[in-house]
């Protein structure tokens, strides 16, 4: 194999120096959201914001720009296509970052890191009103990069869609239009069918309906186990609690993911332990190279799409599904020295109580997309459509009607929920709804090789699972974006189809069960 030259090298280190502040950053992101004291928020905003400017000036610099025109003066159509992709999405990204406004992305750092501790003040104390400033000002400042960006961006290519291109290369409205129409479609009559044919679905749905009360230790002692069963490693991953799951990573043997206990929701920790370790597999299985640098952009996620499928995998294709609750009703009914379930079949429903709920983090397999749905709207509005920030809660409340049939009574159970507003993340949302569509249609041309997921969870053989996506998914990084990964992988285009299927079929074993 011929040796990286010169230039390559050089440009390897720089990258290198990049991301290690790039994890500098990271980690204190990590730390502002598990452990930091709220009156450090103004501090670690200043933290951020130099770090962010730094980060910007060395991917945009006079120098990395020789760096990297040197390495693709170096390389030649003989080069593995590899290193030509890596030096593609270099000279793109190089582009992007060349095209703002330094200034601009400092202020977009602190405004960031404000916005994450007033959303968090304004969710406590159920204030829209204490959170809006901060929303005006991220809205405006991601517009303004967005106008910056639009001349080096494809022709035509919206504002929102220019925000939503580190989420999902290559995204357009019209074509996340079509993939969500079937799901807007399809989903209600499934989750009526639901509701009216099993009287346990009903029973569950009602809001007086009690929940099995799990002491939040012994969930904190559940989630442990199943970690260490799925591949666990200590000495190179740390599980914490913070406000809202999230997974990051902070070198190539250091990776974080975090849950939290919410009252009267015994699986949300379970399920989210399940969830955030899915996506933690996938960037642990990315390829990073034999020297244990990760600097090149092959090593990256394919898309927040790609991302999302590996940790819905895990949570509602293993997790939530009936051969795990038979295996795991045991392990939860022993841990509480008595079985409030009666037996592994409802202990089965409570993982996948398939009702309407206001909180996408809680909600089942049925609504869950159109929570995004709503989302996807409410952003384009925001960004594009000039929804002014005062009309959200009540337009978030209607929608939340139309679409669920339930509305929020107060607003940190409607538009403070999330924390992607609160950092700027416009255009994020939708990858969640694709991770959907994208797991179920790679989780058929997984049982086409393996056989049923179900038989292998059954036979608590996960690992083949995993194996299965560390050779075919894992490996691609950004060597493609998400839908020709999908392709790819299955042979056929992206759909709403396979998961829809993977929905009715669902549907038909609960009510067969209840």
């Amino acid at each position: 194999m011929p040796q990286p030259g010169q230039a390559l090298v050089r440009l390897r280190e720089h990258l290198h120096q990049t991301r290690l502040l790039g994890s500098i950053s990271s980690a204190l992101y990590y730390d502002q959201n598990t452990v930091m004291p709220s009156a450090g928020a103004d501090w670690r905003g200043q933290q951020l914001s130099l770090l962010a400017s730094q980060l910007h000036e060395r991917q945009c610099s006079e120098t990395y720009a020789g760096l990297v025109a040197a390495a693709e003066a170096e390389v030649d159509r003989s080069a593995p296509a590899s290193t030509r992709r890596n030096l593609q999405l270099l000279r793109q990204e190089l582009e992007r970052q060349r095209s703002l406004d330094p200034q601009l992305v400092a202020r977009l750092a602190a405004a960031q890191s404000r916005g994450n501790a007033v959303w968090q003040e304004a969710r406590r104390s159920n204030d829209f009103a204490v959170f809006a400033p901060a929303l005006e000002e991220l809205l405006q400042l991601r517009r303004e990069q967005a106008a910056q960006l639009a001349p080096i961006e494809p022709a035509g290519r919206s504002p929102w869609e220019i925000l939503a291109q580190p989420f999902e290369p290559d995204v357009s409205k019209d074509r996340l239009q079509e993939l969500f129409k079937p799901l807007s479609e399809g989903i209600p009559p499934l989750l009526e069918r639901v509701l009216v044919s099993s009287p346990a679905a009903a029973a569950a749905s009602s809001p007086s309906a009690p929940a099995v009360a799990i002491p939040e230790g012994l969930q904190e002692n559940l989630c442990a186990e199943l970690l260490e069963s799925w591949g666990y490693d200590p000495s190179r991953c740390q599980r914490s609690r913070s406000a809202h799951p999230f997974s990051c990573t902070l070198g190539p043997a250091d990776y974080r993911i975090t849950s939290r206990v919410v009252p009267d929701q015994p699986f949300s920790a379970f399920l989210a332990t399940a969830h955030e370790w899915g996506h933690s597999l996938y960037e642990q299985g990315l390829p990073r190279g034999d020297d244990h640098y990760f600097p090149w952009p092959l090593g990256e996620a394919t898309s927040m799409g790609v991302h999302e499928s590996q940790s819905l995998f895990w949570e509602c294709r293993v997790a939530r599904s009936q051969a795990f609750a038979s295996r795991w009703h045991g392990r939860f009914s022993g841990a509480l020295g008595s079985d409030p379930w009666g037996g592994s079949h409802s202990f089965w429903r409570g993982l996948n109580p398939m009702r309407p709920g206001l909180i996408r983090v809680e909600a089942d397999e049925l609504t869950y997309c159109l929570h995004i749905v709503l989302r996807f709207e409410l952003e384009l509005a925001l960004v594009e459509q000039g929804l002014p920030v005062s009309e959200l809660p009540e337009l978030w409340n209607r929608r939340m009607g139309e679409l669920l049939g339930i509305r929020p009574e107060r607003d940190a159970e409607g538009c403070l929920q999330d924390i992607h507003w609160a950092e700027g993340l416009f255009g994020y949302f939708p990858s969640y709804a694709l991770g959907h569509l994208i797991s179920a249609q790679l989780a058929e041309s997984m049982e086409q090789q393996l056989g049923p997921i179900e038989s292998a969870v059954g036979a608590a053989e996960e690992s083949r699972l995993q194996h299965w996506l560390s050779e075919n998914v894992w490996p691609l990084g950004r060597s493609v974006n998400g839908e020709e990964l999908v392709a790819q992988v299955t042979g056929v285009p992206l759909s709403a189809s396979p998961f829809l299927r993977y929905l009715s079929g669902k549907v038909d074993r609960l009510l067969e069960s209840s």
